[in-house]
This record gives C-alpha cells, sequence and structure tokens, in this order.
C-alpha cells in the first residue's frame, strides 16, 4: 500500500483543473456543466473495460507499493480518477480556447452537386482511421512486441472514426485554436507527467508488449500515443457536441423548439442533417453579421462570446442590419441618396412586418433596390421576434444625421437624449426584447417593460460614452454632437467647435457629457439583475466593456487616440472576467 499515484494527481492533475475552474467559472453554463459530465461519462464507461483487460492480461500494471488498494474491475481508483481528470482538463482547456469562436459560421451547406462539403477529405480521414484499426488488430493478433500499440489503436481508432464521420466539418473548418492547440497542450502535459511517474515507476509497461521506443529519455512510445489519442478522443467528442449544438440552434425550420439542453438522441439527430438541409442563406448572414463585428465594434465582439449560442446568432443579425443601414446611410454621396435608403429602409420594414402575418417577405424587393453585400443582413433580421417600432425609431435617428449642415439638429440636451435613444437606446431594447423571447421567465409584462425601459436608458449612456470618444473623429465629417446650448456656455459656435476639436473647453464638455453617461448608467444598471439568468452576465459585460472606455476617457492626462479604441484588447478581457465573476459569486 503506498500514495505514490495519489500523489501524481496531487502534484499534477489537480492544480491544472483548480486552475482551469477558476478561469472559466465566470463562464460556466449550465450546457458547459452538461457537455463536460456528458463527455467524462462516456469517456470512463468506455475505458474501464479496455484497461480492465490491460491490467488483467498483464500488459501494464501497478506495484502494491505506490497504490492505495481499491481497485474497480482491477483497476486501481486512482487510475479510474485519472479517466475523469484528464477528460476535465482537456474539455475545460477546450471551452476556454473554442469561447471567442462563433462556431455555426463554419458549417458549410452543400448543394445538389456536391451535398456533402470536403467529401473528399472526410472519406480520406475515414480510409486511414479504418486502415490503423487493421494494423492495430494486426499487432493484438501477434501477441508480441506490438501488443499495447495495438489495443491502443483498436480501442481507439474505432471511435475517432465515428467522431470524425459525425463531425469533420468542424474538425477541419473550425481554427486550429479550437481543434489542434486543445488536444496539443495537454498531450505536452501529460507526457511530461507521464515521464516523472514511469521513471519512478509508479506504472510500469510489460517489456514484451512494447517497442522499446522512446520520444525521449523516460517516455515509451506507446504511451505517448496513448495520451495523444485520449485527447483526440475528448476534443473530437466536444466538436462533435458543439457541431450538434451549432446544427441544433442555427437553423429554426429544422429544429423549431431545440431544447436548453438537449439528449444525446437530439444532438445525434442534428449531427445526422445532411448538410445540403443547411439553410444557406442564414449561414452567410451569420458569416458576414461575424466579420462585420470583428471590423466595427472590438468591444462589442468580446461581449458577444460571453452570450449563449442562439441568444449570440440573433444578437449578430441584429447588429448586422442595424450595421449595415447605418453604413448605407453614412456612405451615400449625398443627403438625397441618404435619404433615399432611409426610404427603402422604412419600405422594407414595412413589408417585412406585413410579410410575417401571411409568410411573404420580401426577399425579391431586398434584391432589387439594396446592394449584395447588404441583402443577406436585411434577409436574416430576425424580424419575428422583435417589435417595429425600436427599428423604425432607429431610422429616425439616422434622419437626425442627416440634419447636419451648417448647424446642428441637437439644440438641447433633450435633443441629445433623443439622438441617443433612436440610435443606442432602440438597440439594447431590441437586446432585451430578444433575451425575453428566448428566455421567458416568470416575471410580468409590466415588469419586463420596466427592464426593458432600463435598458433603452442604458443604451443612451453608451451612446453618450461613444459621442465623448468621437468628438474629434466626428470633427472630420461636419458634426458635433453636443448640444448647442452647451456650446455656448462654453464660449463656441458650432463652427469654432468643428475647427477646434481639441480645444479645452471641448474636453471640459468631454467631460460633462461622461458624468451624464455615468449617471444615467448607475440608475440603470440594478436592472441588469432582473434579466434571465443565462443572459445577465453577458449583458453586464457588454455594458461594462464599453463603460471602461468611459472611465478611460475621464483619466485626466489621457489623450484620446481618434479611431483607434481607447482600451487595449487585454484590459477588455480583464474586464470581462471581473464582470462575469462578480455575476456568478
Amino acid at each position: 500500500m503506498g500514495f505514490d499515484y495519489a500523489i501524481v494527481h496531487v502534484k499534477y492533475t489537480i492544480p491544472p483543473a483548480v486552475l482551469l475552474t477558476l478561469l472559466y467559472r465566470p463562464l460556466f453554463t449550465r450546457l458547459d456543466a452538461f457537455k463536460v459530465a456528458f463527455l467524462v461519462t462516456v469517456a470512463v464507461t468506455a475505458t474501464l473495460p479496455w484497461d480492465s483487460y490491460l491490467i488483467r492480461n498483464r500488459i501494464w500494471s501497478y506495484p502494491d507499493h505506490v497504490i492505495a488498494g481499491p481497485t474497480l474491475l482491477d483497476i486501481p481508483l486512482e487510475e479510474v480518477f485519472f479517466f475523469f481528470i484528464q477528460t476535465y482538463n482537456t474539455s475545460l482547456l477546450y471551452l476556454i480556447l473554442s469561447k471567442p469562436t462563433f462556431q455555426p459560421a463554419f458549417l458549410r451547406a452543400g448543394t445538389p452537386a456536391s451535398p456533402a462539403p470536403w467529401r473528399l477529405r472526410r472519406i480520406a480521414g475515414q480510409l486511414l482511421l479504418i486502415g490503423i484499426s487493421v494494423w492495430g488488430w494486426q499487432r493484438v493478433r501477434e501477441h508480441g512486441k506490438g501488443t499495447y500499440a495495438g489495443l491502443i489503436l483498436v480501442w481507439a481508432a474505432p471511435i475517432l472514426l465515428l467522431q470524425w464521420s459525425l463531425a469533420y466539418q468542424f474538425i477541419l473548418g473550425l481554427p486550429l485554436t479550437n481543434t489542434v492547440l486543445p488536444i496539443v497542450l495537454p498531450t505536452i502535459y501529460l507526457w511530461a507527467v507521464d515521464t516523472l511517474a514511469l521513471r519512478r515507476g509508479t506504472w510500469v509497461i510489460s517489456s514484451g508488449t512494447k517497442y522499446g521506443v522512446h520520444l525521449w529519455d523516460g517516455l515509451e512510445i506507446e504511451e505517448a500515443l496513448f495520451f495523444l489519442v485520449t485527447n483526440m478522443l475528448i476534443v473530437f467528442g466536444q466538436l462533435a457536441f458543439d457541431n450538434a449544438l451549432a446544427v441544433l440552434y442555427t437553423f429554426p425550420t429544422l429544429f423549431p423548439n431545440p431544447p436548453n439542453l438537449p439528449s444525446p438522441a437530439v444532438l445525434m439527430s442534428a449531427l445526422l442533417v445532411p448538410s445540403s438541409d443547411y439553410d444557406r442563406a442564414r449561414l452567410v448572414g451569420l458569416q458576414e453579421a461575424v466579420q462585420r463585428l470583428k471590423r466595427k465594434s472590438r468591444s462589442f465582439y468580446l461581449a458577444s462570446s460571453t452570450f449563449p449560442g442562439p441568444l449570440r446568432a440573433d444578437l449578430l443579425l441584429l447588429y448586422s442590419f442595424c450595421r449595415i443601414a447605418d453604413d448605407l446611410v453614412d456612405n451615400a454621396e449625398s443627403a438625397e441618396e441618404a435619404k433615399d435608403w432611409i426610404a427603402k429602409l422604412h419600405k422594407y420594414l414595412d413589408e417585412t412586418y406585413d410579410g410575417l402575418k401571411t409568410s411573404d417577405l420580401p426577399s425579391t424587393a431586398v434584391h432589387a433596390q439594396f446592394p449584395p453585400n447588404t441583402r443577406s443582413a436585411l434577409l436574416q433580421l430576425p424580424a419575428s421576434k422583435l417589435p417595429r417600432q425600436p427599428l423604425q425609431d432607429l431610422l429616425h435617428g439616422f434622419e437626425m444625421d442627416l440634419e447636419f449642415n451648417d448647424s446642428s439638429p441637437i439644440q438641447t440636451e433633450s435633443d441629445l437624449k433623443l439622438y441617443a435613444e433612436r440610435v443606442a437606446g432602440t438597440v439594447a431594447q431590441m437586446c432585451i426584447q430578444l433575451i425575453f423571447h428566448l428566455y421567458p421567465c416568470n416575471m410580468t409584462a409590466s415588469e419586463q417593460r420596466k427592464v426593458v425601459e432600463a435598458g433603452n436608458r442604458m443604451g443612451i449612456a453608451l451612446q453618450y460614452v461613444n459621442i465623448a470618444r468621437d468628438i474629434s473623429v466626428d470633427a472630420r465629417i461636419g458634426r458635433v454632437y453636443l448640444p448647442l446650448d452647451w456650446l455656448q456656455e462654453a464660449g463656441l459656435t458650432y463652427e469654432k467647435a468643428l475647427q477646434l476639436a481639441h480645444d479645452a473647453r471641448l474636453e471640459s464638455l468631454r467631460t460633462r457629457l461622461l458624468e451624464h453617461a455615468f449617471s444615467i448608467y448607475d440608475g440603470a444598471k440594478s436592472a441588469i439583475e432582473s434579466l434571465p439568468v443565462e443572459a445577465r452576465g453577458p449583458i453586464r459585460v457588454a455594458v461594462e466593456s464599453y463603460m471602461e472606455i468611459g472611465r478611460t476617457l475621464r483619466k485626466e492626462g489621457y489623450n484620446v487616440k481618434a479611431g483607434r479604441a481607447t482600451v487595449p484588447k487585454w484590459r477588455r478581457i480583464l474586464v470581462a472576467w471581473n464582470t462575469l465573476n462578480r455575476s456568478s459569486a
């Protein structure tokens, strides 16, 4: 009886589990817990009979003086715990590395001519894994030096074959941070741990069943293979799970009401949907929405990664619509052209909301009247989940922008509030309405309206921060969003404000505007606590990521960097992590 194997866990496997848990704790959802628990259960269940066979047949063994004694199917409990802790650690690392990626955007729709994208690669992978299985079986039948390697491959390759066949799209298409990195990092770490354990004699491989080849001094090639394939099994399992979720939550025509915690049967049905049945237009809309958000708002792109999958998709599509509508107006060559675009957008909303009643959406009109790079954003707007009024008010905000010429439509603080409400408060309202649509709660209609109204105020606060940051940027395009009566109080005219964007008097008005922003923020932020728990933390991140810009601008001596984010990426990540930690406490 001994504790050498237990000490390996205390020193080398439990500390990473604690660290990874602390890192991911603020982001941990019920769905994540379900995924990890499911994969741990599968991993332990699939490994127990295989490992028991190896021990009973003396492929490997554990000296009595290194284990505590209790066993399950002849397997030391320390070894059973290893199956659990390895799966847990690798799964958490995968979740951390894949969190920023909007995975549904990496689905690929088939066509009648090519119903399965990457079909040849899929077949090549299948043939390779079948060949590996056959090679392993031959080594097992020989009962020679290749027995241990053969047993590893005979056990693992068929499972990898199934995972590859179901999830090859994600395995091939996702960034390496989602696929290769979560395999490589824990594999190298466990190679180092295994080297120490083999040198200490914590476990022993029978000499007649191994090749005697070392990856490096102290690490048998079979052990290196074992940890590589087991981490592949774990990550491929995660990828298959996420591939199923992506299909389940991305295509409402295929799965109208998907459960928040889908059963294995539902997940398998999603994986078995032919890619030719995917909604290509919806995929294009999501892919273009992701690129727009990455280009235009790094703060909100970071925040979006904290939202649950279905809600994240709808928010991306909403942002995409708001962004292209804004761009159509801003990039117009004349005021008349801009007014024409706004008129077309009003007509589009009319036809869309009328079409919801008759199932006759305006796709033909969109293709006829709007540029190709805007069409997916218009056609994929989740209008059925949103009221019409906030979208119309957003267009009225664009109309206020067109009133800038020799003067400003923002004469007073009330005008400023109206403008901010139209261009930002409306967006915040719609975000909250999407949350209530996806996550029904026990709040009364009156209580929900109060939360939506608080969201509107929070949107105003965020817009004030945006205006405060971009005073010099806006001046270059002939606009000053500060109220004219504020300018007069500071001894400035509208024309002087355009010319003297860095004047000390404008800096004092920037400070005044930020004070208003934080006053509104302080009054509205408590409403976040009333949101469904699934969205509460992510909304905090979205708000705090942007308000951190305001905090930075308020610092004495800070120089505004026109056209660039005022908060470094590392700091935005830290703000997001701290915010989520507070919300999960």
